[in-house]
């Protein structure tokens, strides 16, 4: 759902992009309170597969394909605030690099795809994992339904904002029944990807769950006079000593190279739910042309004739590079307000 060049007013461009700022603003100053010595580089990582999985555009109906938006998977993996320090990291570098996402409208994608997913998605979990037991089951249910629920919630923003500062004189409850309706179905893909991501994590370093933190679940003794819970079994802990994390930084770099390099190729070449809705409706036309749009990366590497692969994996490294950065100066921030 990256919007264009060309579908808001001016005002609403630069109303956007005023949350946008102040939301990155308040999320640097917060994430240095969910980064420490993993979760700065666990971040970049993050920002990086969510670069990678969005190049998958799946089907979902007749002529239209999904991709996974990633606020809901960054924020139950890293902390709702560094969240939105990766959403704005993948949205600048597919703005700036690949031609896309609209330059001016820069901001209106930071506050749908980075506040709002995060947002709302963080919410909804927080609840489920509150309400159920506190064990992955749970951790991983809450996944789905936050991810689930975060597209349509990100949807109807964007409804809400067309109504009051879009460029075409469209119909805003057809616009908004057009757009609920489609990224529903989108929405049970990203709750698919994120329940998957975040369980193949659980199963193998639960301890960089950000989500799965503070959980816990009941030790069971087994004895010969039968079996008793006694206090309770942090799901979440620190990686035992001498358990080492760059194996799998290691892993979960190579499976986003290949994501992005290798599965790319198979995506689904369908306009996505945000296109098909604007072309549906008359607005379509509406959307400018790119400013960077001729460059060689533009459309991921067809202006350039790159291929899709190649491109895929170069902007996975500019992503891990800008991403991990980013999470290290957030934690510097933390370091300087600690001392």
């Amino acid at each position: 759902m990256h919007v264009p060049d060309g579908f808001f007013t001016a005002s609403v461009s630069v109303a956007a992009g005023v949350v946008a700022a102040a939301g990155v603003g308040v999320a640097l100053r917060n994430a240095r309170q969910e980064l420490d010595d993993r979760a700065a580089p666990m971040a970049g990582l993050v920002a990086a597969f969510i670069f990678a999985v969005q190049m998958l555009n799946f089907p979902v109906a007749a002529g239209t394909s999904g991709h996974l938006l990633g606020g809901a998977l960054a924020a139950i993996l890293v902390g709702p605030y560094t969240a939105v320090l990766c959403m704005a990291v993948v949205l600048l570098v597919q703005g700036f690099f690949f031609a896309d996402g609209g330059l001016t409208a820069l901001g209106v994608n930071i506050t749908l795809m980075g506040i709002v997913t995060a947002a709302v998605a963080w919410g909804v979990f927080r609840l489920i994992v509150r309400a159920a037991p506190g064990n992955r089951a749970a951790v991983v249910a809450g996944s789905f339904v936050a991810a689930l629920v975060s597209v349509p919630a990100s949807a109807l923003t964007f409804a809400a904002l067309f109504a009051v500062g879009g460029t075409a004189p469209i119909d805003a409850g057809a616009v908004a029944a057009a757009m609920g309706g489609v990224h529903v179905l989108i929405g049970i893909g990203e709750g698919l990807i994120t329940a998957v991501t975040v369980s193949s994590v659980l199963a193998v370093r639960p301890d960089l769950v950000y989500g799965a933190r503070g959980l816990a679940k009941p030790l069971v003794l087994r004895t010969a006079d039968g079996e008793r819970e006694v206090a309770p079994q942090p799901v979440s802990q620190p990686a035992p000593e001498g358990r080492p994390f760059r194996p799998f930084l290691v892993g979960a770099g190579v499976v986003t190279l290949l994501l992005a390099g290798v599965v790319s190729f198979f995506a689904s070449g369908d306009p996505d739910g945000l296109e098909r809705v604007a072309e549906d409706k008359g607005f379509l036309g509406q959307a400018g042309e790119h400013q960077f749009g001729g460059f060689a990366l533009a459309d991921y590497g067809d202006v350039g004739g790159i291929p899709v692969g190649v491109a895929g994996v170069i902007g996975v490294l500019i992503t891990l590079a800008v991403g991990v950065g980013v999470a290290y100066l957030a934690r510097r921030r933390r370091a300087k307000a600690v001392a």
